[in-house]
């Protein structure tokens, strides 16, 4: 039997009527309580802005490694990440993957400018900016709307979510994973098992196929969106705050048959802002047990980033 990751339609949400809502709410939910994932289409972030964005990841990545390294930066929250710099949490084998990071962009004047910085953007790909910003500013509002969806199935104020992540820290993450015939390391994949750090991860149609899901019984699922959609995740924050209602699931990215492909893809991992504090509702605890201690969504970053190598 085929592995049920439920599809939705976003604008069902955001424009239907109450009977469509309801049903649109329900369905998301579920599928995020089975399975920890589910497949949004009917979003407003268009195939043009995907492309473009694949377009200019292609180019940069295509560049001598002497120049990529040029936007190697201290922390590592923005530029350019090297390949075999990335494990997963209790992994000591390397990820297969080179990426760049896009955060947040905030006017110099605002309060959070000094945690975040600038962005830093390849000279030798103008149009990196430009595509890069588009797509972010897109998922960025998709996520949103999911947020308000999420909240509204565990009977929360329809913001309550959503709000935790106005100018958060969000990040959009263009990933390059090169041919085997070029990057295989003895006993490393593509992406080892790993559960996201964040709220939810929007990932847009990867170039080619690899993810893979585990399921409740420790079963691996490809989970590959259709051209269009967007495969949703819940993450490590969600699931803390809500108490584990939403689990966070478990997922990788496989080596693919052959040595000769290149993969790219471009999650987007949705983060509150530094101070918000992950502490789940007394709705949501109720009777039952509180699993986890408060703690800011800036000091449980800084603690998943050690253990994955990142700082």
């Amino acid at each position: 039997m085929a592995f049920d990751v439920a599809t939705v339609h976003l604008d069902d949400f955001t424009a239907g009527g109450d009977a469509t809502r309801v049903g649109f709410v329900d369905t998301l939910g579920r599928s995020l309580v089975e399975t920890g994932f589910v497949k949004v289409d009917g979003h407003t972030v268009t195939p043009a802005d995907i492309d473009a964005a694949y377009d200019a990841a292609k180019a940069f990545f295509a560049l001598p490694v002497e120049v990529k390294q040029r936007y190697v930066l201290p922390k590592g929250a923005g530029g350019y990440t090297p390949f075999g710099t990335e494990h997963a949490k209790d992994s000591e084998a390397i990820d297969l993957k080179e990426f760049w990071h896009v955060h947040q962009t905030v006017p110099a004047e605002h309060r959070l400018f000094a945690d975040y910085g600038a962005n830093v953007f390849p000279a030798e790909v103008p149009e990196f900016e430009g595509a890069m910003l588009r797509l972010y500013r897109a998922l960025e509002a998709a996520a949103q709307a999911l947020l308000e969806a999420i909240a509204v199935f565990l009977g929360l104020p329809e913001r309550d979510l959503a709000d935790m992540v106005v100018d958060g820290r969000s990040v959009l993450r263009i990933i390059h994973y090169p041919p085997l015939r070029d990057a295989y390391v003895p006993g490393a994949v593509r992406a080892a098992a790993h559960e996201d750090i964040n709220l939810i991860t929007l990932l847009p149609a990867a170039t080619e196929s690899g993810l893979e899901l585990l399921d409740r019984d420790g079963r691996w699922h490809p989970v590959d969106g259709l051209e269009g959609e967007i495969v949703v995740d819940a993450g490590d924050m969600l699931s803390r705050h809500l108490n584990l209602v939403i689990p966070s699931t478990t997922h990788r990215v496989v080596n693919p048959d052959t040595d000769d492909v290149a993969r790219y893809s471009m999650p987007f991992f949705c983060h509150p802002r530094p101070e918000v504090v992950l502490d789940a509702p007394d709705s949501i605890v109720g009777d039952g047990e509180r699993h986890f201690e408060p703690i800011t969504a800036d000091a449980y970053l800084n603690q998943r980033l050690v253990e994955i190598g990142l700082l």
